[in-house]
């Protein structure tokens, strides 16, 4: 499996498009290209059983869980809703990312 190029970055707003969590937004965390998968803070928690080791105590400890990336969408703030985006070079010879249906910038 090869890694690709992702439509979403770490920092970024998204949209949960499909799953468990669909309509829920929230931010990045990660990115984990060799599974194509992003953790989005907040989503997608699961509990984990962890035993206690020197002075850390022991207990049930919850986390977020990859969430696949073709099932989250960038989300802009102005259209209140997750888009798609293209690129766009500015005078000053940088990129930007930029929400097809409006036209605002999504950088962070």
């Amino acid at each position: 499996m090869q890694a690709t190029k992702s439509h979403v970055s770490k920092g970024d707003t998204v949209m949960v498009i499909a799953g468990k969590e669909k309509s829920k937004t929230g931010q990045v965390l990660q990115l984990l290209p060799k599974k194509e998968s992003v953790i989005v803070a907040g989503l997608n928690m699961i509990k984990r059983h962890q035993k206690a080791k020197g002075n850390e105590p022991g207990g049930i400890l919850e986390k977020e869980a990859p969430i696949h990336i073709s099932n989250v969408m960038p989300f802009c703030a102005k259209c209140a809703k997750p888009v798609r985006t293209r690129k766009v070079q500015l005078d000053n010879g940088e990129k930007q990312r930029i929400c097809t249906k409006c036209g605002s910038s999504l950088q962070k």
